[in-house]
Parts: structure tokens; C-alpha cells; sequence
């Protein structure tokens, strides 16, 4: 009877051990696997990383804007619109986030007729305009306006809509 009590001890031990060993395999893979994702993630990081690093050495940001002078393309109503998810006509300057009708002819009455102006216009001379309208208008930030006009004019509307969505009420 005592070697039987051996025997199933050691069988009891036998299967434990087999039992935990199974299980710890299991887990090990699935860590191996999620150890492996984890590696293919950071290998895309890196390499938009240096796509990235690249654009910034030329002198390219990533919503389109450069150091070098504004380029025009010819305008795209169906393009421009299709993107905006709205009628869009060339030089309409309510496509600038936080410019409405109000603010669009207070600046076409200043003399900002086409996007190109309202680009090379500076946020200061903005400011000035909207002050001199008065109070209504004079806390309105236009900090992101130029470089929002400069987008439209270049015909860079993919990149003009995913700036806005992160705007703010205009504001970066």
C-alpha cells in the first residue's frame, strides 16, 4: 500500500508538471507573439520617423507648409469641395477656419480679395484690421489664418481639412 501512495504522488506530480508546463508554453507564445507586434510597431515608427526627420531637413512640415515662396495650383472647385465637404469657390475666404461672412468682407473691404493676399498678409496686420472694426471683432485670433489661406491657395486641401480638425475655433 505504501508503494501505491508513492506511485500516485508521483503520478499527481507527474501530471502537475505537465499540466503548469503546458500553460506556461501557452503564455510564452502569446508573449512571443505580442513581443513581435510590438517590434513590427516600432520598425513603422521609426521608418515614418525618418520620413519625418527627412521632410523636416527639406524644409517641408507636415501639413504642407515650407520655407520656400507659396506655389500656386490651379484651382479645383470639385476637388476643393469634394474635400471640404462643401461648395467651395476660388478665393472664398470662409474656408479659413474662423472666418465668416462678417470677417470675410471686413477683410475684402481692407483690400484681402484672394487667398494669396490673405497668405502674405501677417498676423499682426490681421489683428489691426480686426481691432480697427472694433470690439466685436477684435477678439477674434487670426494665429492661424495666413498659413490657413496659404494651404487654400496652393490647392493643398487634404492638408487644410486635417489642419482644421484639430483647430480649435481656428486656434492651434
Amino acid at each position: 500500500m505504501g508503494a501505491f501512495v508513492v506511485l500516485l504522488i508521483g503520478l499527481v506530480g507527474v501530471l502537475l508538471g505537465y499540466i503548469i508546463g503546458k500553460s506556461m508554453s501557452n503564455s510564452n507564445s502569446r508573449d512571443t507573439s505580442e513581443v513581435e507586434k510590438l517590434k513590427r510597431r516600432v520598425a513603422v515608427l521609426l521608418s515614418e520617423n525618418e520620413v519625418l526627420k527627412a521632410k523636416l531637413a527639406s524644409g517641408s512640415h507636415v501639413l504642407g507648409f515650407t520655407a520656400e515662396p507659396m506655389e500656386y495650383h490651379e484651382f479645383d472647385h470639385d476637388f476643393a469641395s469634394s474635400v471640404l465637404g462643401r461648395d467651395v469657390e476660388e478665393n472664398d475666404l470662409k474656408v479659413i477656419e474662423g472666418v465668416g461672412p462678417k470677417i470675410e468682407q471686413l477683410f475684402k473691404t481692407s483690400g484681402i480679395l484672394t487667398w494669396k493676399s490673405f497668405a502674405e498678409m501677417s498676423v499682426d496686420r490681421c489683428n489691426e484690421i480686426l481691432s480697427k472694426a472694433g470690439e466685436q471683432f477684435a477678439f477674434h485670433n487670426p494665429s492661424t489664418w495666413p498659413r490657413q489661406a496659404r494651404l487654400a491657395y496652393e490647392g493643398k486641401w487634404r492638408d487644410l481639412k486635417l489642419w482644421q480638425e484639430s483647430l480649435k475655433g481656428g486656434l492651434e
